[in-house]
């Protein structure tokens, strides 16, 4: 397993984490996977041979069971992993159980931390935007948090160019603990967060984490242009994160002959593509079998060649964009050499 430094921390985690998603299945996420206690001690303690530090769940997941199982399966292995957990779901019916208040956040806080059995969180991050709550109140309850030890670094997850960077301003501006990494949704056939975020995550030195790299298994393998949504995937009952199809066929296509030349899966193949991506710090996997486990596994074993790559690219290129092509248009003639 490859160790990569989150953001502009000094902090390692492993290049694949393990998303507890699955765990629970309660709710709207029953579509997504509902192991049991022993499936997600089976699944984590094989993440924890294999050299995965990192592992990520959520409070709103199956209403608090994701957490409580996770926390169960790491047992006395919890010092040994970088824990990551977010906050602004609902978590009850109450009028102020869901947002970034400082109240929520700090009734969240306390909650995750019993459920997860552990007495402080490493990466505890904001779920999404919320319009309701100033930013800086938001800001200002996460950096109490961080000094009192609760919490070690902050994240943000689902936010545009501009929250995030409003949110950095901030805390640049006032002296309190920032958001070290984004979890955003990014696959090869999904890469429209390269238009803003990646350059700001890249100037500010922001950690990138990627949710559903498969595209909600679009990209499993199992998918192809001319032939029917197979009964019981995934992507069949749950038709999300929205991909243009168009092109994401064409990327299946180009991934389907890479991925037998290497005799392997599309799967494989998606992942290791987005391990090939500089700005990408970790790939949130998921699994409901040890099969598929074992495949997204061994995929950052996976090295593809520089045509091999090429080719991904000419099929996954997202179409130019204002001000993008401007943006380059004009910076060709601050080259020392002009054309």
């Amino acid at each position: 397993m490859n160790y990569r430094m989150l953001g502009r921390t000094g902090l390692y985690v492993s290049e694949l984490c393990f998303g507890a998603m699955t765990f629970g299945g309660e709710g709207m996420f029953k579509v997504v996977g509902n192991q049991g206690q022993a499936e997600a001690d089976t699944l984590v303690g094989r993440c924890l041979d294999t050299g995965i530090n990192f592992f990520d769940t959520a409070d709103v997941y199956s209403n608090g069971q994701s957490e409580l199982m996770l926390g169960k399966a790491l047992g006395a292995r919890r010092k040994d992993v970088v824990l990551a957990t977010k906050v602004r779901g609902r978590m009850g019916p109450g009028v102020n159980e869901v947002g970034l208040s400082r109240g929520h956040i700090l009734d969240s806080v306390h909650a995750s931390l019993k459920r997860l059995g552990t007495d402080y969180i490493d990466l505890y991050q904001i779920h999404g935007f919320d319009p309701v709550t100033p930013i800086d109140e938001t800001l200002r309850a996460l950096d109490d948090l961080v000094r009192q030890g609760k919490v070690r670094y902050l994240g943000a997850s689902n936010l545009a160019a501009w929250q995030l960077m409003k949110a950095l301003g901030i805390s640049e501006h006032r002296g309190l603990s920032r958001f070290e990494s984004l979890q955003a949704y990014y696959s090869i056939a999904g890469r429209d967060l390269e238009r803003e975020l990646v350059p700001l995550m890249k100037d500010q030195q922001v950690g990138l984490m990627v949710w559903s790299p498969l595209a909600g298994g679009l990209l499993s393998g199992k998918f192809r242009r001319d032939s029917q949504a197979p009964e019981g995937a995934r992507r069949s009952a749950f038709d999300f994160p929205p991909v243009n199809r168009e092109r994401a066929w064409s990327v299946i296509d180009a991934m389907d002959g890479i991925a037998r030349a290497h005799s392997t899966s599309v799967a494989r193949v998606a992942l290791a593509w987005l391990l090939h991506q500089p700005h990408v710090t970790t790939i949130i996997i998921g699994a409901k079998t040890a099969e598929q486990l074992e495949d997204n596994l061994a995929a950052p074993s996976l090295k593809l060649s520089p045509e091999q790559l090429a080719a991904l690219e000419t099929a996954s290129a997202l179409p130019a964009e204002y001000p993008g092509w401007m943006l380059a248009h004009q910076g060709q003639n601050r080259s020392p050499s002009p054309k």
